[in-house]
């Protein structure tokens, strides 16, 4: 048995465009957020991505909820500790429709189904960029929940983000497990395959909607997400 596998949500057990599912997000972010007083599409949008860079280079020392909304608050020039529970049944609520965006993925729960039957733990190490209820929402548009994982990074919970090899090593030490016993799943050789190697994982690298921004040679497994499922039925 391995002591766990990983997965990525975004590209992984989610099939997206990346690009096209950030254009539609942050529409429907601010649309939404324009009834709270954020009539600056603009500045809606560059406090976000200040938010977002904040926590990409947090170094541990705060969580990722405090790095972003403390950038944000800083960026957007306003107090937002009120607005937070609004930010959050947005996710809950219009956010879903990103789903348009989305394609379907009949895999998602074979995937972690098979990963049950290989690991001692099974956790969702997707980017913490997101509150757990965005997380929540994104899973459930592949038939999945948070309950389906024993672990499920968001940005509450953690203080590291991908690339960083800090992020695998933070749940590497969280669970105290081998890292050559585990195996990560994601699409994305730059935030999964070589962080996650640097850490001696295993890597899975699902093709579908891959994203290889430098070119990298896939010096790992890889196949379509048909392809892991198959492979993770045939760990060890």
């Amino acid at each position: 048995m391995l002591d766990a596998v990983l997965f990525d949500l975004d590209g992984t057990l989610l099939p997206m465009d990346l690009d096209e599912f950030t254009k539609t997000y942050f529409g429907l972010l601010a649309r939404t957020a324009s009834a709270w007083g954020y009539n600056d599409r603009e500045a809606l949008i560059a406090s976000v991505w200040a938010g977002t860079k904040s926590m990409v280079t947090n170094d541990g020392t705060k969580t990722n909820y405090e790095a972003f909304w403390e950038k944000f608050e800083k960026v957007i020039g306003r107090d937002c500790k009120a607005d937070v529970p609004k930010f959050d049944a947005f996710y809950e609520n219009d956010f879903n429709l990103a789903r348009s965006v989305c394609g379907e993925n009949p895999y998602a729960k074979a995937a972690v189904e098979a990963a049950r039957g290989v690991a001692n733990k099974v956790i969702l190490a997707s980017n913490p960029l997101f509150p757990r209820v965005a997380t929540e929402a994104r899973l459930s548009w592949v038939g999945l929940s948070g309950d389906d994982f024993d672990w499920v990074t968001d940005y509450s919970n953690s203080c590291f983000c991908k690339p960083n090899p800090e992020y695998y090593k933070d749940i590497i030490k969280r669970f105290s497990l081998d890292p050559s016993r585990c195996l990560m799943i994601g699409n994305d050789v730059q935030e999964d395959m070589l962080p996650a190697n640097a850490c001696g994982l295993e890597v899975f690298i699902v093709e579908d909607c891959i994203i290889n921004r430098t070119g990298e040679e896939i010096t790992c497994n890889h196949g379509t997400c048909e392809e892991m499922v198959d492979f993770l039925k045939k760990v060890k």
